[in-house]
Parts: structure tokens; C-alpha cells; sequence
């Protein structure tokens, strides 16, 4: 059977970087007109129990998380504390969460750096978080523009796969991708820009099947891989 044409609409010509960012405040709109609430799933009270619940989030949902570190924070409310549990008591805790040893060696290292190095506090800028055991912008970016206020932009799988898909990047590596949307954004945006992108690929722009004809982004997307997905899987 002959297959029909590609519906993935691809810019006639190469795109200015004018216009992608004019394209860019465009999308940052309409993500926030249709998910003005969205933030963080990750349910925490301070900028530790967010680090920590994000190195658990690591291959498992936000939900599954959400249920853990409940009791995991009552038995450890502090990084000292943490520092000090037995490795076997905690891979316990977190077992439901999967790479739960790793997770646990994870854990166990940062609450130690944490404690000695830093009076309990984790600090607050990108340069010094990073040189805590086990992490990477990511999560360091995600505990400064979540927890501290301070802009940063965060690529998980979700931002990675939208950006790329919207025409936004042509990057795959998370800290590339991380430069172009900070070059396309106003520093005041990059946080809850992140949130709403993340809000809106886990409920219409999904990897295998995105609900193009539900998309607020529709007018100013590309679709970039789209179609050659759709028939990847055919």
C-alpha cells in the first residue's frame, strides 16, 4: 500500500534567530495560558527533601516518590542524619522506587558532603551544587529554580524530546539544549517555562503518540520527527 504524504510541516527555509525567538515567547505564552499552575510534582518543604526527591524520581514516577519520602524523611529529616543511616535500612525505603542501591549510594554520599561541608544547607548556586556527589545540572537545576527562586532551566526526558520537537534546538545534549533555551527566554520565565513544558508532554505532546489536534502549541510547531515516528511504529 502506498503510504500517504508526511504531514510534519518543516520551516521553508532556515529559521533567524529572531524569529525562533519570537517563536519562543510565543510557545512560553500559550504554555502559560493553558497550564497557568503548573510546578513541581515532587512533594518537599525544603530545598533537601527536593534534591533527594529528585535523585529518586530517577526512572520512577513523581507518584511513586510521593509515596516514599514520607516515611523516608521522618526517619531522616536532616542530611546528617541521612549521612548516618544504615545503607541496608534505606535501600528499604527507597526499594520501591527501582536502582534503589544506587540511589542509595546517591543519597548516602550528598547528605554526607552536604553535612560536612556545608552546615546541613545545600548552597545555592549552580557551580558548588554540581561538586556534590552524584549531581548534575539537572538536579542541581532543578532544587535552584524550584526550591531557591534562582532561574535555571531543567532538561529531563520531557524537555529534551519537546524542544527538539518544537523546533527550539537541534541539540541532544542535555547542557546544549539547556544554552539554547536560555538564549531563546528571558531569564524570568526559564523555571515555570520548564514546569508547563514538562506539564504539557506528559499530557498531550506524549513521545509515541502526541495529541497534535489537542495541542495549544499547535500554530507555532513544527512537529518536527512527528510523522517519522508515526511510521516507525507501523
Amino acid at each position: 500500500m502506498k503510504r500517504a504524504p508526511s504531514r510534519a510541516r518543516s520551516p521553508q527555509a532556515p529559521e533567524s534567530p529572531a524569529a525562533r525567538r519570537a517563536r519562543a515567547r510565543k510557545i512560553e505564552r500559550a504554555l502559560a495560558d493553558a497550564y497557568p499552575d503548573a510546578w513541581c510534582a515532587l512533594r518537599h518543604e525544603s530545598p533537601w527533601q527536593l534534591l533527594v526527591a529528585t535523585i529518586l524520581s530517577a526512572q520512577c514516577t513523581d507518584e511513586r516518590v510521593n509515596m516514599v519520602t514520607p516515611a523516608l524523611f521522618a526517619r531522616y529529616p536532616t542530611p546528617a542524619a541521612l549521612a548516618a543511616a544504615d545503607p541496608r535500612e534505606l535501600e528499604a525505603l527507597i526499594h520501591s522506587t527501582g536502582f534503589f542501591r544506587q540511589k542509595a549510594k546517591s543519597l548516602l554520599g550528598v547528605a554526607a558532603a552536604t553535612a560536612k561541608d556545608f552546615g546541613g544547607k545545600l548552597p545555592r548556586d549552580l557551580e558548588t551544587l554540581v561538586t556534590l556527589p552524584g549531581i548534575g545540572r539537572k538536579t542541581a537545576n532543578v532544587v535552584l529554580g524550584t526550591a531557591y527562586g534562582v532561574p535555571a532551566i531543567v532538561v529531563d526526558t520531557h524537555v529534551r524530546r519537546l524542544a527538539n520537537r518544537l523546533g527550539l534546538t537541534s541539540e541532544e545534549d542535555p547542557t546544549k539544549i539547556e544554552m539554547d533555551l536560555r538564549d531563546l527566554l528571558p531569564s524570568a520565565s526559564w523555571t515555570h517555562f520548564t514546569h508547563r513544558l514538562i506539564h504539557h508532554g506528559r499530557r498531550v505532546c506524549h513521545a509515541r503518540k502526541p495529541r497534535c489536534d489537542e495541542c495549544p502549541l499547535a500554530p507555532w510547531c513544527p512537529r518536527i520527527g512527528v510523522d517519522d515516528h508515526a511510521k516507525s511504529l507501523t
